[in-house]
Order: C-alpha cells, then structure tokens, then sequence
C-alpha cells in the first residue's frame, strides 16, 4: 500500500519526527502538511500549506483531497489553560479538521496522538486527559477507514533534529533506564513513525494504541522493511 499523507504540528517535536520517517519511508509516496509557519524541510515527496486559521481551511480545502491518511501530532500544553481553552484547542480545532479530511477523502485513516493517562470515560477529575478522552471518542466515531488513538508516553527524541524540548535533551541520556524500569511508558519518537505508518497499512482492531503497541507495530514495520531490504 502507498500512503500519501497528511500532517500536522510538523513544527514540533512529535510532528517532526513523524515527518522524518514518512519521507525516508518507500511505501510514503508523498506528504502534505499543513503549518502555520514553515517547517524548514524541503524534500521531494514534500508539499507545504501554511494557514493562519486553522478552524477555517475553506481556502485550501480542495488542496486536502486524494490522501489516504492523517497523522494528528498537533497539540499544546494544557498548563496556563482553563478547561474552555483548551478544549477549543485540543477538541474543536481537531474535529473541524478530521471533518473537512472526511469531505474530501472517504478512505481516509486517521491517527491521532493523546497520551498516556487519557480518560475514556470522560469523567475524571484531571482536565486535560478528560478532554482528550472525548477527542479520542468522538474522532472514533467518525467514518473514517480507520481510526488510531496513539497514547505514547515518554517519547525519546531522533537525534539531528530541530525541534527537540529542551527537557527531552536533558532527560534522553537517561532512556535506557527509563525503558528498563518503565517500558509500558516509554518509546521512541522513530518507533512513533513508524508504528503510525504500519497502523495505516494493516487497519488492526486495536484502535487504542498503547506504549507496547507502538513499540510492536514500529517491529513489525522494521521487519518489512528489512525483508526489502530498505535500511532504517
């Protein structure tokens, strides 16, 4: 299957690293994403759109058709935030686009990164994961070809890129301990990627994905690539 791809919040960390594996992926055969300021990659298999808006994309809405997946790594801290704020961020900004994707492409997969401690239930006392929870529900919900919550917690960094927090620069010598004593909550920022292409591929039941799941798909695609002898 050739993917061509759609993303968001390429600006940061995890958009980025999403990024970086879909170009040097055979199977992607192109990228669009969608910013409100340039990324800074140039790469053939790379278009751009940059909007100011992005709770109204009529004027680029045509350019939205003909992909065959979404990859949702846009996102801010809920910190600073109060509950109407930040679900306007998180919730709304996030349906109004999977929404305007599904008028333009009904066979469409959509994944989209919460994190770990997301609240399904939509009835807990912490804010952020409340919200998510609901984001994760009713993007479920949508007809989409097939839907991915991705939950991954700490997320090691791909070295040489530019949008590394500066906390993940402190904390990424310490992974190896952090993997040994916490594996359900840890991954890479590659196994990410990797694990968001896979999903794409083989439409799996398993709709929320977990810290283990990331690492076992992002396997099982290193393991295809391998048998084509493509190097990751």
């Amino acid at each position: 299957m050739k993917i061509k791809a759609i993303i968001t919040g390429a600006t940061g960390m995890v958009g980025e690293g999403v990024l970086h594996e879909c170009l040097k992926h055979p199977d992607v055969e192109s990228v669009l994403v969608i910013n409100r300021k340039p990324c800074g990659v140039v790469h053939s298999k790379l278009t751009e759109l940059i909007v100011n808006d992005f709770m109204n994309l009529s004027s680029i809405e045509n350019e939205l058709a003909g992909y065959n997946a979404c990859y949702f790594c846009a996102g801010v801290s809920s910190i600073g935030k109060n509950e109407e704020e930040y679900k306007h961020i998180t919730y709304d900004l996030t349906l109004y686009l999977a929404e305007t994707l599904l008028k333009k492409n009904n066979e469409i997969s959509f994944c989209y990164v919460s994190g770990v401690g997301t609240d399904s239930t939509e009835k807990g006392k912490s804010m952020w994961a409340r919200v998510k929870g609901k984001t994760e529900n009713d993007l479920l919900k949508l007809p989409f070809k097939s839907a991915f919550m991705f939950r991954p917690g700490y997320i090691q960094p791909i070295k040489g890129l530019n949008n590394t927090y500066k906390i993940y620069k402190v904390v990424s010598p310490l992974y190896p301990i952090l993997k040994k004593l916490f594996p359900k909550y840890v991954n890479t920022l590659s196994e990410v990627g990797l694990a968001m292409i896979n999903v794409v591929r083989f439409n799996y039941n398993k709709k929320i994905v977990e810290c283990a799941d990331i690492r076992k798909y992002a396997e099982i695609e290193k393991s295809i690539l391998m048998e084509k002898n493509f190097l990751v």
